[in-house]
């Protein structure tokens, strides 16, 4: 085996995706920004979930916006809903591990705070549920996905943004999901900031 000519393949194949997300991925990754922002400025919050590797980017973003991304601002108002074990463990003990985040939106989420909702398949059934919840309080939804957007596509309103990943693989998929949540701190940061 080759390890050398894999390696170069997997960065071949990550840059290739990348710049192929960018093209059909830029428009929408803006008006999410633009959104977040005037959730933010009007007090509201961003409540961010996913599972696994999505759960681990959900508390990257929301780390990002509550200290800083690259640029000095005040904190901004953010929660990952993948971090309190306590909360997490009890609901999935005394209800079922698909309410783990639709509890937390039904009791955090107020009408005008957004849902960032991570599923690299979109059939995550606890995003799902935290999706519902989002709506049943009135709440806009920014859905990260891939593939072909799976159940939350076809949960998704006209107010919602979808941010699909073209690609089949998870890890690609991943990839290009850590760049679409870089894109919107530097965005949010730059419309914050009044950065040209």
């Amino acid at each position: 085996m080759d390890l050398i000519k894999r390696i170069n393949a997997h960065f071949s194949d990550s840059a290739q995706l990348k710049l192929k997300a960018a093209r059909e991925l830029a428009a929408p990754i803006a008006a999410a920004a633009e959104r977040m922002v005037q959730c933010l400025i009007k007090d509201g919050k961003i409540l961010a979930c996913g599972n696994g590797g999505s759960a681990a980017d959900a508390q990257h973003f929301s780390a990002e916006l509550l200290n800083r991304f690259e640029m000095e601002r005040p904190a901004l108002a953010a929660i990952a809903l993948t971090t309190d074990s306590s909360t997490l463990t009890s609901i999935a003990n005394d209800y079922t591990f698909v309410e783990v985040f639709s509890k937390q939106v039904r009791a955090l989420g107020r009408p005008g705070d957004m849902l960032l909702a991570i599923s690299t398949s979109g059939n995550s059934p606890n995003v799902i549920e935290a999706i519902k919840a989002a709506h049943e309080r009135d709440m806009d939804v920014v859905a990260l996905t891939g593939r072909s957007g799976g159940k939350m596509a076809e949960l998704l309103r006209p107010s919602d943004i979808h941010l699909c990943v073209p690609a089949q693989s998870t890890a690609r998929i991943q990839e290009v999901h850590i760049l679409t949540l870089h894109c919107l701190c530097d965005a949010i940061d730059c419309l914050l900031l009044g950065v040209e």
